[in-house]
């Protein structure tokens, strides 16, 4: 199954659809009505397992989150994930209740369900086409943002009791939140701090310990009463932003178990679904699909945005890219646990709009993108540097890679003007390797070997990222990196 699904990744690269739609078709194909006729319909684990693959996803997606393009993005983002998702609940919800005849109950539980987006989907399909840093920051941080209150809001609207008033859903969303942002920074920073200042004998411990970290964000968010998904999230974009020893590394390593709860929690969701149930619930999940994809999300968007000054192409490819995934499906589960009336049908309908709505917007996606002229494919890859501390020796060893795009093309060794105590001492260029002397000139594609002592470990790195992003006049004119002066 897991060689299946690893060949569906590379059928969905090159058809433009997300990897999700191919993993949920494995589940169904394995499921009662498939050729696996596996019996499958255990609602309470699924959601556990879904829980679980969640953190490890937001951990994945934290880790891969850089804080130099999503700091500016991050009050629209808040926006987004929170009066967005207002906006949303309530126009689904309304579209729901009128055209489809559910009760309001399960109505606000559709359009709670529904309100999260998915950034993995939305980049699956947009790995082609680069786009402005602010619209996939923005993109981004919504979708690691918005899980917390949408959470919340299926929890509170799925409880066989009377639903809270709204003033006090409001303030147990603002408190969780702040809960859950308190404890993942806490614990981010705590575990960065700890990762750089002690050394592990192995470097294959460092990816475990990362996850770990993060994990341990999430349960501890979780146990404060707080939002725990929020915690994990933000914990680990601290340590992805960190400098950590060995981050390449680091880096594979969750991407690998993201692929691997991605896998597992959309097979599981595809086993939990019956194919010949879905039949009387096809239309109410398109009309309910066409209301928040046409009306609810654009709205949500330019409402959400109107104190921003963002572009109105940016705002419409925004309000299209808001593609569901995991996360819907899951929460779907919750009112099937907590016993709420109609409950399947909430879960076929949230399925269905999930698949049918991702075929529609992630084929056209790309081509959205360039009929918007948002395409920016002269943005320069970012320099890839990996770190790996010399303990006995009070030094570290940096390997630098040179992508394409980046301005440390067609520099000299001597131009880089590292400070005192770092030196370049070998670069491999074509599978060959040689000493550089200072008139040496840097090409894309090399990897170089900087040996540098503790103190100046920081300013080393950040003088080579200077020159890699401003080019040789990196400092003098207002670049980061102050070691040329």
């Amino acid at each position: 199954m897991l060689l299946v699904a690893v060949a569906a990744v590379r059928v969905s690269s090159r058809s433009g659809l997300p990897s999700l739609l191919l993993y949920l078709g494995i589940g169904v194909a394995m499921g009662q009505d498939g050729i696996g006729n596996i019996s499958f319909d255990n609602a309470e684990l699924t959601q556990v397992i879904g829980y679980a693959a969640l953190v490890v996803i937001l951990a994945e997606g934290g880790l891969g989150t850089k804080w130099k393009e999503i700091k500016p993005a991050l009050p629209a983002a808040a926006a987004l994930s929170l009066v967005g998702v207002a906006v949303s609940v309530g126009v689904t919800a309304a579209g729901a209740h009128y055209l489809v005849g559910l009760e309001w109950r399960q109505s606000l539980i559709i359009g709670a369900v529904v309100s999260s987006t998915d950034a993995a989907a939305v980049f699956s399909v947009l790995r082609k086409v680069p786009l402005p840093a602010r619209v996939t920051g923005v993109l981004e941080a919504e979708s690691g943002f918005n899980d917390a209150p949408v959470v919340i809001l299926v929890v509170a609207f799925s409880t066989t009791g009377p639903i809270e008033q709204w003033y006090v859903l409001l303030g147990k969303i603002a408190l969780e939140l702040a809960i859950g942002a308190a404890t993942g920074l806490a614990v981010g920073l705590l575990g960065s701090y700890g990762l750089r200042h002690v050394a592990l004998p192995a470097s294959g411990l460092y990816p475990i310990a990362v996850m770990a970290i993060a994990t341990v964000a999430y349960a501890a968010g979780a146990m404060a009463e707080g939002s725990g998904f929020l915690a994990v999230y933000l914990a680990a974009m601290v340590l992805g932003n960190a400098k950590l020893p060995h981050w390449p590394a680091t880096r594979g390593f969750a991407e690998g178990l993201g692929w691997i709860a991605q896998i597992g929690m959309f097979v599981l969701l595809g086993l939990l679904v019956t194919p010949h149930e879905l039949a009387a619930d096809f239309v109410p999940a398109l009309l309910i699909g066409l209301v928040l994809t046409v009306v609810a999300r654009p709205l949500e968007v330019f409402v959400s945005l109107l104190p921003f000054r963002i572009p109105w192409q940016e705002k419409t490819l925004m309000s299209w890219a808001g593609l569901r995934g995991a996360v819907p499906i899951i929460l779907a589960t919750i009112p099937m646990v907590t016993g709420i009336a109609d409950s399947q049908r909430i879960f076929n309908i949230v399925f269905v709009l999930v698949v049918v709505y991702t075929l529609v917007q992630g084929p056209t996606l790309p081509w959205l993108a360039r009929t918007l002229r948002l395409g920016d494919a002269s943005e320069a890859a970012d320099l890839g540097i990996e770190s790996a501390p010399l303990e006995r020796l009070r030094g570290h060893l940096l390997s630098v890679s040179v992508p394409t795009g980046s301005r440390m093309h067609g520099v000299e060794v001597g131009e880089l003007r590292l400070p005192k105590g770092a030196a370049v001492t070998l670069v491999v260029r074509e599978g060959t390797s040689f000493v550089p002397s200072p008139t040496t000139v840097l090409r894309r594609g090399d990897e170089l070997l900087v040996v540098t002592t503790d103190p100046v470990r920081d300013a080393a790195e950040a003088r080579l990222r200077a020159v890699a992003e401003g080019g040789k006049l990196a400092g003098w004119l207002g670049t980061g990196g102050s070691a040329d002066r």
